[in-house]
């Protein structure tokens, strides 16, 4: 028997299968691929396969499915991921270029990928541990209370209003605004603490409350630019695949709901040669995933991953090339 030829047998019966939905007999890949044996010859073929646990048949029927280990095997022997179009590039190009700030870039990105792999895109927001401030801004609202804005090199902004326990004028906040600006500008979110300790010591004595009010809103907004944040765009693309979760599909939606579980799974994936991470039904860690495959991969400065969740008949090829050449996209443009 011809390992090679067996092989090829699994690859046919994943390609039908992904594209039908329907198990695949010994006739069906004859007529449909030029495997060059004939139907007794493919039938022994696939009995090897079974009996390797690679297929599997759903029902007493003739036809078979491949099994998570078989989608295994089949991801394994894809060589290279496979370039996009051009119609493909320039549409990912399209809709990403652009300027823009970094929320509106990552949801532009994920809802792209949704669109184009009609899977349900997640996302890893760019973590601001090693991220420096770019700029911080105060904006007096009234005379006790003012608009906080840090800016990041990462492009992340995140603001707050604040009541600063005394009034000020708009002279004062803006001497303050000086002295925070010239002491904090490209210091590194984790040395942010000790940056605002010497910035308090030059404080007028006349302003201190409101100095340290800024000081104390600084450092919570830097604490919200570091904690793990998620997105996820096309969730109804999973509810279309209902029949591809013959268990239930409760379970994906309440891990996609909890984020918690999508972001330990995305943290723990391995990225292989290709630049790509395939995680296949009863491969995931977790139970309430074990009928859905994850492909991932990182973007930017490599913290974060983007990826797409659907059920394991997936067509895996064109996933894999699709989530890496977005990625690819978005770290372009994070970079620029």
């Amino acid at each position: 028997m011809s390992e090679l030829r067996k092989l090829e047998v699994l690859r046919a019966i994943v390609e039908d299968y992904v594209n039908s939905r329907e198990p695949v007999g010994s006739k069906a890949l004859v007529d449909r691929h030029r495997l060059g044996v004939s139907s007794a010859t493919i039938r022994n073929d696939m009995a090897a396969l079974e009996e390797e646990g690679l297929i599997t048949a759903p029902h007493t029927s003739a036809g078979r499915i491949p099994t998570d280990k078989g989608y295994r095997l089949f991801v394994d022997r894809i060589t290279e991921v496979k370039p996009l179009s051009v119609a493909e590039r320039r549409a990912i190009q399209a809709v990403l270029s652009g300027p823009a700030d970094l929320d509106d870039v990552l949801e532009r990105t994920v809802r792209t990928l949704a669109q184009l792999t009609n899977q349900v895109a997640v996302l890893q927001y760019p973590t601001s541990l090693n991220s420096a401030v770019r700029h911080v801004e105060f904006v007096l609202l009234a005379p006790h209370q003012v608009l906080l804005v840090l800016i990041l090199d990462d492009g992340k902004v995140e603001q707050s209003v604040f009541d600063l326990g005394q009034q000020l004028s708009s002279e004062e906040l803006s001497e303050l605004r000086t002295q925070f600006l010239s002491a904090l500008v490209g210091t590194q979110v984790s040395q942010l603490s000790s940056a605002l300790d010497a910035v308090l010591g030059l404080a007028p004595v006349t302003v201190d409350a409101a100095a340290r009010v800024l000081a104390e809103g600084l450092l919570a907004l830097a604490q919200a630019a570091r904690e793990e944040r998620f997105m996820v765009a096309g969730t109804a693309n999973l509810t279309r695949s209902n029949v591809d979760f013959p268990l239930s599909i409760g379970p994906v939606l309440d891990a996609l709901e909890e984020e918690v579980v999508m972001l330990r799974l995305l943290s723990e994936m391995a990225q292989d040669a290709r630049g790509v991470a395939v995680s296949i039904g009863r491969e995931n860690s977790y139970h309430s995933l074990s009928e859905a495959s994850v492909v991932a991969t990182a973007y930017g400065s490599g913290t974060a991953k983007l990826g797409v969740l659907g059920p394991i008949r997936m067509d895996y090829p064109n996933t894999m090339a699709t989530v890496r050449a977005v990625a690819r996209y978005l770290s372009r443009i994070l970079a620029g």
